[in-house]
């Protein structure tokens, strides 16, 4: 018989906006990683809440920041705001801001 695999799903998308539901700031995802891609020496310095490497992590823009940071999804929520983000690498990835979401530059074609 074939090996069973731990199949997650993610729950939020590129372009949607997202809080921080530890350090209150708001963003938008850029890239999703199905699980942990870091080292574990970030790992062990930077998530010190010690989220779980197999569930999806994201990549995304601070809100007026000019960083991004890498979030596990368990601290994530959504952001009902419909206000977009102010950063300045929004436009590298997005195309547009539509009905509280960012359409991404990939999915245009």
């Amino acid at each position: 018989m074939g090996t069973v695999t731990n199949i997650t799903e993610a729950q939020f998308s590129v372009g949607d906006l997202v809080i921080h539901e530890l350090f209150d700031y708001r963003g938008v995802i850029v890239d999703i990683d199905p699980s942990f891609q870091a080292t574990d020496e970030w790992y062990d310095a930077m998530a010190k809440s010690r989220p779980p490497k197999d569930k999806p992590w994201y990549h995304i823009l601070v809100h007026k920041g000019k960083h991004s940071t890498y979030v596990a999804e368990r601290n994530l929520l959504v952001d009902e705001s419909t206000s977009p983000i102010i950063h300045p690498m929004v436009e590298q990835f997005f195309l547009k801001f539509e009905n509280g979401r960012y359409i991404s530059i990939d999915q245009s074609n």
